[in-house]
């Protein structure tokens, strides 16, 4: 006779969590959707703080002084041959320094932690940082042909940003500060006020000892 245990009947399937269940939206979307308006709003509000960071830049970056002889431009003084690499460092210390305050401030907007303002906040230090490039080159242009040719006038350098990879910098900052905050609060709702708009997880299943007993 064979002693043999018959095999124990197979058990119901896991049951699914709620927010993976069928027809079931992605859970942080309302959320995503009610911070839009002040993602947009912060976007503009750091695109705007490119232009003083575009003057400073302009302001701060050493350039040389030429003065325009009859056998061409010579430089007054002794300019240093790091000419070039100091605009960049000026500009690339001037965003991140932006970067970092964007960060931080955007972190303080305690009602509006989420996505949508880690998304808002990389895009507008991206434009920041484009909007900064492009008037400091505009207001430090270089010479025109005329003034070349206009003997004893005295010139400088233009204003040029000859590493683009500065341009990352701004953003790289501000997400990396958001980041690192991030991961320094315990909530799992970031300690916003309203503690998220993340639905319920929705009726779970517990094994009890008799069998299956739903707990709501």
């Amino acid at each position: 006779m064979d002693s043999t245990p018959a095999p124990a009947p197979p058990g119901p399937p896991p049951a699914l969590p709620a927010r993976w269940a069928e027809g079931h939206r992605w859970p942080g979307r309302a959320e995503l959707r009610s911070d839009l308006p002040g993602s947009l709003v912060l976007t503009g509000v750091l695109l705007l703080a490119g232009v003083p960071a575009g003057l400073l830049w302009w302001a701060l970056a050493p350039r040389a002084t030429f003065e325009v002889t009859a056998d061409g431009p010579v430089p007054v003084g002794r300019p240093p041959t790091e000419l070039l690499i100091a605009d960049d460092a000026v500009y690339t210390l001037l965003l991140a320094a932006l970067g970092l305050v964007a960060g931080l401030v955007a972190w303080r907007l305690r009602r509006r932690r989420g996505v949508a303002t880690l998304l808002g906040l990389a895009a507008g230090t991206a434009l920041a940082a484009l909007a900064a490039w492009q008037l400091g080159e505009v207001l430090g242009a270089g010479p025109s042909a005329a003034e070349l040719a206009e003997v004893g006038a005295r010139l400088v350098t233009p204003l040029q940003l000859t590493s683009t990879a500065a341009l990352a910098v701004a953003p790289f900052v501000a997400v990396l500060a958001y980041v690192v905050a991030t991961l320094l609060t315990a909530a799992e709702d970031l300690d916003r006020p309203d503690g998220g708009s993340w639905p319920s997880a929705g009726p779970r299943r517990e094994r009890a000892s008799g069998g299956e007993q739903g707990v709501l």
